[in-house]
């Protein structure tokens, strides 16, 4: 009769241990769906972030090569306007007359300050009232 209980007690402790396995096992299999879950939206994230640097990356490229053209062409108009300097020095007369009669000098002072002889202050002045 002892031997019988001895028997029935380790059944029944197996069957718990067992149970408890099973129990285990399936915990660690909902524990290993979730982990997965949150890897696949980890990975979708992923995905979406590296789309977004990659576009980010060629508008930085777009905005550097359009940034180097206007740079070269500011050279280029630099260099026109130095050219033009050379071959006209009076334009720079002109442009500062023009620039005084601007600002609200009198006929008197634009013809004394940028050595311009009458008729050419006065047109100079009713081009720029006839523009304003």
């Amino acid at each position: 009769m002892l031997s019988n209980t001895i028997v029935l007690l380790i059944f029944t402790f197996l069957a718990v241990i067992f149970a408890l396995v099973i129990w285990i096992c399936k915990r660690n299999a909902s524990l290993i769906r979730q982990k997965e879950l949150q890897i696949d939206k980890l990975k979708e994230q992923n995905t979406i972030a590296r789309n977004e640097i990659e576009e980010l990356r060629s508008g930085v490229l777009s905005i550097g090569s359009r940034l180097l053209e206007v740079e070269q062409m500011t050279q280029v108009l630099q260099e026109q306007q130095q050219q033009l300097n050379l071959i006209d020095p009076d334009s720079k007369l002109y442009s500062r007359a023009v620039k005084m009669v601007e600002l609200g000098a009198d006929l008197e002072e634009v013809m004394r300050e940028c050595e311009l002889p009458r008729a050419e202050a006065e047109l100079l002045f009713s081009l720029h009232h006839n523009q304003n």
